[in-house]
């Protein structure tokens, strides 16, 4: 509208009472969760930006379809409903319903993974790369080398590296049952990536005969970023760009609870009869019957819904914008972030903020817990904790260390993002009295949910 000032694309119909706590209690908390921001009880956080998952306020109207949700074990409307939501976006004539993206995720690679099988990605995000190393294949992330910089202001950084991936392809074509692309690239920042380098993915991996699918979890905030920033996109519609991204790919995995605007849900949709058969089977195993997958009818009615809202401009531009407020506001503090800022969340470089913490000391980690300590904010490591652990028991740097400030969708006020804005701010005006941490207990698998730790005497 030409001014400033940006406004919610809302207005607030109920309230959740927050609580303050004291810094007592915080640190209380803390010591009782292993400083674990995971294993903290919600009640103790002020500002929950631990994820953008399933945490959003569903919209008047998606709390209606929720009404008309039928539960009929087979066939119900709401399923039907739900398909064509999905289709009308991502026209693949298989859409399997599932719990989450996460159980998408185990069943596809439980079919197409195991043993001597290699999945490249433009980066795996934690429960992706977790059900790729549990079937027995290995996770490859083939990002451009742009994705590892984190002052990069390449307007596509969650690009897939096509040399790399045809070098792959051209020497183990065989060994590769399907090639990812995360859109928007969440491990390395919630970076984009283009419709130009899909179609560079798309042209390799016709030329080796291997599917391509998305991992679409925020497609419709990655169609807004293609809109502003890739030439001769400017005056398209939303869902013109999805479907465009859709026709690229053989099929998807999706998290319902990012850019379906739901609480929980997702599904997994392809074009390839057999392998839809395959993956109905074991879906009726481990979720459900194949036309609800583990979910009500009451929530395939929220996503349906959700699904028609996400793609509105007038909610992305508010989105992605309140996201910018927050990303410029801090590198205008002197925070080191990565750039350009991404749609779902802030990304703090801790590594460049916490120099005199090595990465096997977890200075996102360490950052993580200074930031509930002052505020009660709750953040999410995205590093060394959650990418530093190999299958074969080894640890080594991952390739950044950041800490996500994910903003939950329609959920903050304005007024909220800029108390974080302080407290970030405070934090970092200490950065160099942070201390490391050492792990004292954790799993083999998806470490970050369950680790407990242990601060470390600040370095002199």
């Amino acid at each position: 509208m030409g001014f400033r000032t940006i406004i919610e694309p809302f207005r607030i119909h109920s309230v959740e009472p927050m609580r303050l706590t004291t810094p007592a209690e915080r640190q209380a908390a803390l010591e009782s969760a292993g400083f674990n921001l995971f294993a903290l009880p919600a009640r103790v956080v002020l500002i929950d930006l631990l994820t953008d998952s399933g945490t959003g306020a569903m919209s008047r109207d998606q709390w209606a379809a929720i009404q008309r949700g039928d539960e009929s074990y087979a066939g119900s409307p709401s399923w039907y409903r739900f398909q064509d939501a999905v289709q009308e976006l991502f026209p693949f004539p298989h859409v399997i319903p599932t719990h989450q993206g996460r159980a998408a995720e185990r069943i596809l690679f439980s079919v197409l993974g195991g043993p001597g099988q290699v999945i490249p990605n433009n980066t795996h995000f934690d429960t992706t790369r977790a059900n790729v190393e549990a079937s027995g294949a290995q996770a490859v992330d083939f990002v451009v080398p742009e994705g590892l910089d984190p002052a990069s202001l390449h307007p596509f950084k969650g690009n897939m590296d096509l040399d790399r991936l045809a070098t792959l392809l051209s020497s183990r074509s065989d060994d590769v049952p399907v090639v990812f692309v995360t859109v928007t690239n969440n491990s390395g920042g919630g970076q984009p990536v283009s419709l130009e380098n899909l179609r560079g993915v798309r042209e390799i991996c016709d030329r080796y005969g291997a599917p391509l699918f998305l991992d679409a979890c925020r497609f419709a905030e990655n169609a807004w970023f293609i809109k502003q920033r890739e030439p001769g996109q400017q005056a398209r519609a939303i869902p013109d760009i999805v479907r465009d991204m859709a026709a690229l790919a053989d099929g998807m995995t999706m998290s319902a609870k990012k850019d379906g605007l739901a609480n929980i849900g997702g599904w997994l949709a392809m074009r390839d009869d057999e392998l839809a058969r395959r993956c109905r089977e074991v879906l009726i195993l481990t979720e459900g019957f194949p036309t609800y997958g583990g979910l009500a009818g009451r929530d395939l009615e929220a996503i349906a819904q959700g699904l028609q809202e996400v793609v509105s401009e007038d909610y992305l531009r508010y989105r992605v914008r309140s996201t910018e407020y927050l990303g410029e506001a801090l590198l205008a503090g002197g925070i080191p972030v990565v750039r350009p800022i991404g749609g779902h969340a802030v990304y703090l470089d801790a590594r460049t903020l916490l120099p005199h913490v090595p990465p096997l000391r977890y200075p996102g980690q360490s950052l993580s817990v200074a930031l509930f300590e002052s505020g009660g904010i709750r953040s999410c490591e995205i590093g060394t904790v959650m990418f530093g652990l190999h299958p074969d028991g080894s640890e080594s740097p991952a390739p950044l260390d950041l800490v996500r400030l994910a903003i939950p969708r329609r959920t903050y006020t304005q007024s909220h993002i800029d108390y974080v804005i302080e407290v970030c701010l405070d934090v970092a005006s200490r950065a160099s009295s942070l201390p490391g941490y050492e792990i004292v207990e954790a799993p083999q698998s998806l470490r970050h949910f369950t680790a407990r730790f242990r601060p470390l005497s600040p370095v002199a």
